[in-house]
């Protein structure tokens, strides 16, 4: 599988929004992260469907949402309206994971599942049917910047020995505190899909940023 690189919105100058997810996409990423949180399921509140869309409008990138919302079988419709293009939730979240994989892929969508540092890697297991990624959170969600948990790569080794036994082609993505130091750590374990908020976000370097991550996959 090919390495994708997801910038995280969430680290963008909000008054810039537009402007910074085009320069990433014009440093090479085809993939934007959209983290959604609603200040329940994690303590944090990011925005909803209506900034999303919004964004839609003005960028084409491929919008892989990550839903950190409590009960998400309720927003579904809405993200999907607003553009998304997967639609991630987490286990800890709902107990509707199978309906929302239905509705998700019945759109032409993409589906994933996210795990908290807490949820081991076997909870996936009689989900993985239904996935087509799963995100490996390497820190605790709620807000950005945090320190990488490297303790998270034996459970996204676990989770691609499952794959790799499904006989199926699910992405393995990791989600928090990756920078270019670490970025090896992850995709050595399995990861091929790559969250970069604050790594990539920086005033005047998000296209270089960006592009140094693209350039850093070929050497994998």
């Amino acid at each position: 599988m090919e390495y994708i690189l997801s910038p995280s919105i969430l680290a963008a100058d909000f008054a810039r929004l537009g402007a910074d997810a085009k320069e990433a996409v014009e440093g090479g990423a085809k993939w934007l992260h959209i983290d959604i949180m609603d200040g329940m399921f994690v303590p944090n509140i990011s925005f909803g469907a209506p900034v999303m869309k919004s964004l839609r409008k003005v960028n084409d990138a491929f919008f892989d949402v990550h839903l950190m919302i409590e009960r998400p079988e309720r927003y579904i419709d809405d993200f999907l309206a607003a553009g998304a293009d997967l639609i991630c939730i987490h286990l800890e979240a709902t107990e509707q994971a199978e309906a929302i994989a239905k509705k998700v892929h019945e759109a032409g969508k993409l589906f994933a599942i996210a795990l908290k540092p807490a949820t081991p890697a076997e909870a996936i297991a009689p989900y993985l049917s239904l996935c087509d990624m799963v995100l490996v959170m390497t820190v605790e969600p709620g807000f950005g910047g945090q320190k990488f948990m490297a303790d998270m790569m034996p459970k996204v080794a676990a989770i691609k020995e499952m794959i790799r036994k499904s006989g199926k082609e699910i992405h393995i993505q990791v989600d928090g505190g990756i920078t270019l130091e670490n970025l090896s750590v992850a995709t050595e374990a399995g990861a091929n899909v790559i969250v970069a908020g604050s790594s990539v976000f920086k005033p005047g370097l998000i296209e270089q940023n960006a592009a140094a991550f693209m350039e850093a996959f070929k050497g994998l």
